[in-house]
């Protein structure tokens, strides 16, 4: 990890740890004129894998399929779990994490080919499980919106999670999954301070935003709820109950939480960063991250890797409990239905 303090405006990090696997250290040039690093620009690579569905063996998961057109993700969360699995593709988990965007261009067609598949089981399918499906480029290039219709065609059940107004783009599709019982939308929301998401997720919407895209939702009928993820003891614990009343009033209906998670090099990004912006509270948020992950900075063991374990963790879960009851979150949860999958599409009928 370099020694370079100051933080890179609109990133997340501020440099590119050694990839644990190859050992390679990607540096950026100075700027010729500041003498300092600049935010390197963002770049699209063509992922050219013939699938899409990936599924999941994790038993704290409550989903086995999921798609993502998108690996890497440009809000840049400095607290991101996923940022490890760049170093898969031979990146960094630093900022290439942030601004080597890996597409898969023919994500809807892939997934279309899967859905028609005699072998595919109609399920619930993830959709940013892993990476934000509504990161910015999305804007631009509108996979997620053309997966979204090949869900709706097909009648294939999904969940979707973000932390992007952009969504409310999509309220049409969405209201033709609802349709069928066949969409659940859940927006993040870290903190309601624009200031720390500034710095935190800098290019995520921000907090207002996305009270208004769960009240956008809200109105359109869609089962929308929010998760407060991740609580970051000593940072953000203290907003979950003003979190959870604003969520409620804007119109979700459920919700759940996640403690923060600092796999491998994610931990000393996080450090860093809290040098770079809160050094005041870098001891009382590391100690009390310490306690929740038995002495540790991260414990990965499923069944405790989400929640933490010790009395901060059973604090804040009460704490959850109390108010989510108190708001009636959770209360009735509609179940998403597979029994109007239809596998033919189109008007061509068969030969036989």
């Amino acid at each position: 990890m370099s020694s370079k303090k100051n933080p890179l405006r609109g990133r997340g990090a501020s440099d590119n740890p050694v990839n644990r696997f190859e050992g390679n250290y990607i540096d950026y040039d100075l700027d010729e004129e500041t003498g300092e690093k600049p935010a390197p620009k963002t770049q699209y690579i063509a992922d050219h894998t013939q699938s899409v569905i990936t599924y999941n063996k994790s038993e704290d998961i409550g989903f086995n399929a999921s798609i993502n057109p998108y690996r890497g993700c440009e809000h840049g969360c400095i607290y991101c779990y996923a940022r490890p699995y760049h170093e898969y593709l031979g990146y960094s988990s630093g900022l290439d994490f942030e601004s080597k965007i890996v597409v898969k261009y023919d994500a809807p067609e892939l997934l279309k080919k899967e859905l028609s598949a005699p072998k595919w089981k109609p399920q619930i399918i993830a959709m940013s499980g892993v990476t934000d499906i509504y990161q910015p480029v999305e804007r631009k290039l509108e996979l997620t919106r053309r997966c979204l219709k090949v869900m709706a065609e097909f009648r294939n059940p999904v969940g979707l999670i973000t932390k992007n107004h952009l969504i409310t783009r999509d309220i049409d599709i969405l209201c033709e999954l609802n349709d069928y019982d066949c969409v659940s939308v859940t927006i993040s929301v870290t903190s309601l301070d624009k200031d720390l998401t500034g710095v935190m997720e800098p290019r995520t919407s921000r907090p207002q935003k996305r009270l208004e895209a769960i009240r956008r939702l809200a109105d359109a009928g869609i089962p929308v709820g929010v998760n407060v993820a991740p609580i970051i003891p000593g940072l953000t614990d203290h907003e979950c109950a003003e979190i959870l009343e604003l969520a409620a009033a804007a119109g979700a209906k459920f919700a759940g939480y996640t403690i923060v998670r600092l796999p491998y090099k994610v931990k000393d990004l996080f450090v860093e960063w809290l040098e770079q912006h809160f050094p005041e509270r870098k001891k009382k948020v590391l100690h009390k991250i310490l306690d929740i992950r038995d002495g540790k900075l991260n414990n990965s063991e499923w069944g405790k890797r989400m929640r933490g374990s010790g009395n901060f963790s059973k604090q804040i879960s009460d704490l959850f409990q109390v108010q989510t009851k108190r708001l009636g979150l959770n209360e009735h949860r509609r179940t998403l239905s597979t029994e109007h999958f239809v596998r033919s599409t189109g008007s061509q009928m068969s030969l036989f």
